[in-house]
């Protein structure tokens, strides 16, 4: 790979700046390309090392220049950001890349093929359309509360509480209003029917892929956690440790430290807001349901609960979970619960 000639593209929506940089560090050139002449450009030359931001269409840009032979390497955004010399612009954001791909112990973002793509797709559409209904379900109970109209939490309430508005018996709302409520029904039962239908599209994938069932063997992990980690990280290969990929997901404590002194905070939560909040609710489950469990996981959930609470015990569980869930990919096994004696 040294001895090929680095190409770092600062990667854009229409105009793409692309830095070519030889093997003995100096800069060839860095002039601007549009996006149909990219390609073209990229084809005709000899093979090269490719870096560019982790960021938006990266994955597809990546998958693009492999095809035509080229190694290509996805640097985190933030690990290019120090780099930037002089005012900001795309001409020193493309140098910014060649400067930061250079440097020692820099750890790359994995390639994600279509299929990871097709599945993180899917759980960016259904998680807008579950806060679409937590919005709807949010703001219908506030209007409703000022017609002296409450209900109590929970999708069946909420239901019963819009058909008891919309009630012909019911005097409290005006018929425009009662029409608004009809019509909010309806859309509350549409999202549901979009969910639905997406959680039987990831339950699909997630029974056709072995490193997903494998997933959905831990206890706290479901569908959704399974074939949200799978589109993220894969096989996991990417991380040389069980705890870095804790570290990635913001699991782990953050840490304060000045000479002799060092001392532990709270999750950092850094990386993957959506893996942790999801892998987190997963735990809260496990938590309130292994009290009368005997396997060694439920026995020290539930001392970690008595002692520290409820909350601390699900994100440290959580944090087990991940590095489980690590090791589990690596050696291609099924989860088998452990019990003690």
């Amino acid at each position: 790979m040294k001895e090929l000639k680095l190409v770092a593209i600062d990667l854009a929506k229409n105009v793409f700046q692309v830095c070519t940089v030889s093997p003995q560090n100096k800069v060839l050139e860095n002039r601007q390309l549009s996006r149909g002449k990219l390609p073209m450009v990229l084809a005709n030359m000899p093979a090269a090392v490719v870096a560019m931001e982790a960021c938006y269409s990266s994955h597809y840009w990546a998958r693009t220049f492999q095809t035509m032979g080229h190694e290509v390497r996805l640097i985190p955004a933030q690990h290019v950001k120090p780099f930037v010399r002089g005012n900001k612009n795309d001409r020193n954001d493309a140098l910014a890349i060649a400067e930061a791909f250079k440097r020692p112990n820099l750890r790359f973002v994995p390639i994600k093929t279509v299929e990871q793509q097709d599945i993180q797709s899917l759980h960016r559409i259904r998680d807008r359309l579950s806060q679409q209904r937590v919005a709807l379900m949010n703001q219908t109970r506030g209007l409703l509360s000022e017609y002296g109209l409450i209900g109590a939490q929970g999708f069946k309430a909420f239901r019963e509480l819009v058909v008891s508005a919309i009630d012909p018996a019911n005097q409290s709302l005006s018929p425009a209003i009662k029409q608004e409520m009809s019509q909010v029904l309806d859309d509350f039962h549409r999202l549901t029917a979009q969910i639905k239908k997406m959680n039987g599209q990831l339950t699909q994938l997630a029974n056709q892929h072995e490193l997903c069932r494998i997933l959905l063997s831990l206890p706290g992990i479901g569908v959704i956690n399974a074939t949200g980690l799978y589109s993220a990280i894969g096989d996991g290969s990417q991380f040389a440790h069980p705890r870095d990929l804790a570290v990635w997901l913001g699991l782990t404590p953050r840490q304060f430290s000045s000479g002799d002194k060092s001392f532990n905070g709270a999750m950092t939560k850094r990386g993957n807001r959506y893996l942790r909040k999801q892998l987190i609710h997963g735990a809260r489950a496990v938590v309130h349901r292994c009290r009368h469990k005997d396997d060694k996981l439920s026995s020290w959930v539930t001392q970690l609960a008595d002692r520290r609470g409820a909350n601390k015990a699900a994100v440290a569980l959580a944090n087990r979970l991940a590095r489980l869930a690590w090791i589990l990919l690596q050696r291609r096994q099924y989860y088998q619960p452990q019990f003690a004696g």
